[in-house]
């Protein structure tokens, strides 16, 4: 069990694990499901193996799963405890240690014949490093590509598409707009500026809802407008509290304002696809 998969098992989606996602499709409940399952650490009569890091001097089934994992509060543990090194560098047990999660470089790190850091860096383009026990033989082979580069923007627009557009506040959407419309894909700066306009003209509409609600209000009875879907924005209507600042403040986001302006009878362009 790593960091990634950790966070898999308990619903915490950074950029890596929206990709993921996406990626296995149909087949992700059954993947995180089989993630549950992996155990923190393994030790045989040769070798201790963990993601990412240990404790010296406790035992594996002592650790906490966080440091063995590398979850980011195991990682502020870790640096809290060694601030001027790294466990292993305490580490003094005669049985080895292999670990991963830090990218050593394309090389391995091996100290002693007892500490083995293997990750050298295969998702970035480097080495693809595996140890053979008992032997302790090292095995590396170099990678075809530099593969999280190629699947940040291969999979950027894909995953920006299931944000919750709809829900973002104003201020959010438009805040998230900005961060990505630098990206290299000319497809994905396309989307983003469909989605811009989306939202301008979803926001431009608010005179359109404040005259039709006033018209409406003007329309039907008392009872009528208790038995509107609108009925809050009617009756604010009627009483002459309804203004585009007030509407503003009520529709803060698009789905507020699309669900208004259906209530209402008018037609209003859905997210871009």
């Amino acid at each position: 069990m790593g960091n990634h998969e950790r966070k898999h098992v308990r619903g915490i989606f950074s950029y890596a694990q929206e990709i993921t996602r996406l990626q296995l499709g149909d087949q992700y409940t059954e993947t995180v499901d089989w993630m549950r399952t992996r155990p923190y650490y393994f030790e045989n009569d040769h070798v201790r193996v963990v993601h990412a890091a240990m404790l010296p001097g406790i035992p594996l089934a002592d650790q906490k799963e966080e440091i063995l994992c590398g979850s980011t509060s195991g990682e502020r543990e870790l640096a809290t405890l060694f601030p001027d090194g790294h466990w292993h560098d305490h580490y003094t047990d005669a049985k080895p240690v292999v670990f991963g999660h830090h990218v050593t470089g394309p090389e391995p790190m091996i100290r002693d014949g007892r500490i083995f850091g293997l990750d050298t860096g295969a998702c970035h383009g480097w080495n693809l490093t595996a140890l053979c026990v008992p032997g302790f033989t090292v095995h590396s082979v170099r990678a075809h590509a530099d593969h999280w580069s190629l699947a940040k923007r291969q999979w950027q627009l894909p995953v920006l598409k299931t944000r919750p557009w709809r829900d973002f506040s104003w201020p959010e959407l438009a805040e998230a707009i900005a961060r990505f419309s630098s990206a290299p894909d000319a497809a994905t700066r396309g989307w983003l500026e469909k989605l811009e306009n989306w939202a301008a003209e979803l926001r431009s509409s608010f005179p359109v809802l404040v005259a039709t609600a006033h018209r409406i209000a003007d329309e039907l009875t008392t009872d009528e407008l208790r038995r509107h879907p609108a009925a809050r924005f009617l009756f604010q209507a009627r009483n002459g509290r309804l203004d585009q600042t007030g509407l503003a403040g009520q529709c803060s986001t698009p789905r507020r304002t699309i669900d208004l302006a259906t209530a209402l009878g008018l037609v209003v362009r859905e997210l871009p696809d």
